[in-house]
């Protein structure tokens, strides 16, 4: 039964598929999807993530959603309070370059149906994961961003995804951002649900950074109840790059995010940071992964959980050290907070290690809240629930501490303090 409905699944997907754009690309990646199809639960890297069955209870027209109406005001009204840097807005996987601003004249925007380039899909590979190659498949278009070597963009770059579910219930959407050599820029993600209908929005994300370059991504999940998503995000990061990644996850149905550093040469760094702080039934799972090829590198990895109701967080993060890569120094830690009986963390650090001179850690905690502390703010005066709010803030504000953007910032701190009840 189980084979059956992934076969289902997949064929629904298959037979819904625009071919007009990128032939090549899609013929690999529909032969690649017959042969391993898309994963269920016995598939070990999807175990705790039940993509599939969330899919086939939820969406019913496979068609991939056309655009949404969307007015300047919408766009606006979506930025946080504060923000002047550059948007670009994508309706639903759809790039709407008329409602986007791009004011730099050190990066390059284009619609991938119309950049030349042969990167596309060479850094997210069809073989790494199958809503890769389903997204591959899939796409109609999507984008291109290119910052020009030795610039440094000032302000950071807002991409604004609106979804919804509009006569078709998928959505596709595709970025791939090449940093050039010694050049400069952060990037700023959030997602929109226009309403509370259920889509699958299937994202992958490749960026290339280049020598010396230094990239920052921070993103935003706040999608609707019923937002079933899975995000790709691939990178190559070269010579005395730098690339830091936030992922913060407050909403959904069902989140899954794919993360992947590939550190390709000396003196390179890479960092992730992520927050999940889940209520109702909302299931996010983080898996991470970072490949030290070569020696002389670092990357660090914080992830942090609050869970409370029946919610469910999934984080497993693999750190490879290959042969090649002494040196190294690579620190990861996943730390959680379960708030009700109900919650549930499953957490999987693994380190590989084929190198001898590295220094390495990795580990996890799952615990509740110290009634010691909570004890302590009750007795100088605060109530319980303001007590508990201070101290899950205290939890969770290191993570936000890494985005750099001050409006993009305080718009997460707004969200999760709404969530947690602190007034502070």
């Amino acid at each position: 039964m189980a084979t059956a409905i992934k076969t289902d699944i997949l064929n629904a997907f298959l037979d819904k598929i625009d071919e007009s754009n990128f032939s090549s690309l899609k013929e690999k990646a529909q032969q690649r999807l017959r042969e391993t199809g898309l994963p269920g639960i016995k598939d070990e890297e999807y175990k705790f993530t039940s993509i599939l069955r969330k899919i086939e209870k939820s969406i019913e027209n496979f068609s991939c959603a056309a655009a949404s109406e969307l007015s300047e005001e919408d766009v606006q009204e979506s930025l946080p309070q504060g923000f002047s840097g550059d948007y670009l807005v994508i309706n639903n996987g759809k790039p709407e370059l008329n409602l986007s601003k791009i004011s730099s004249q050190h990066y390059k925007v284009t619609l991938l149906s119309e950049a030349e380039n042969q990167t596309l899909g060479s850094i997210a590979k069809i073989e790494k994961d199958p809503f890769t190659a389903l997204n591959s498949a899939s796409f109609a278009d999507g984008l291109s961003i290119s910052v020009d070597k030795n610039s440094k963009i000032e302000q950071p770059i807002f991409i604004l995804l609106f979804n919804k579910a509009n006569q078709g219930e998928v959505i596709n959407s595709r970025l791939l951002i090449e940093i050039g050599e010694n050049a400069e820029v952060s990037f700023l993600e959030n997602t929109i649900s226009l309403d509370e209908r259920a889509y699958f929005a299937n994202q992958v994300v490749e960026v290339k950074a280049s020598p010396n370059s230094q990239t920052k991504y921070a993103k935003l999940q706040n999608e609707s109840r019923n937002a079933i998503t899975v995000n790709n995000f691939e990178t190559d990061i070269h010579r005395d790059a730098v690339f830091t990644s936030t992922v913060i996850s407050l909403n959904g149905d069902m989140v899954r995010n794919n993360l992947s550093l590939n550190l390709l040469d000396s003196g390179c760094e890479g960092n992730m940071y992520g927050l999940y702080l889940l209520n109702g039934k909302t299931h996010v799972d983080n898996h991470t992964n970072v490949d030290h090829t070569k020696p002389h590198a670092e990357s660090n990895e914080l992830y942090k959980g609050i869970l409370t109701d029946s919610s469910r967080g999934v984080f497993n993060g693999k750190i490879f050290v290959r042969q090649d890569a002494q040196k190294t120094n690579a620190f990861q830690q996943n730390n959680n907070i379960l708030l009700s009986e109900d919650a549930t963390i499953n957490t999987k650090p693994q380190l590989e290690i084929w190198a001898d001179d590295v220094k390495c850690s990795h580990g996890c905690t799952t615990g509740q809240l110290d009634e010691e502390a909570l004890f302590y703010l009750q007795a100088r005066g605060l109530g319980r629930d303001q007590a508990r709010g201070f101290l899950l803030y205290a939890f969770a504000g290191e993570i936000m501490e890494y985005i750099s953007d001050d409006s993009f910032r305080q718009q997460v701190i707004d969200l999760v303090q709404e969530r947690l009840g602190s007034q502070i």
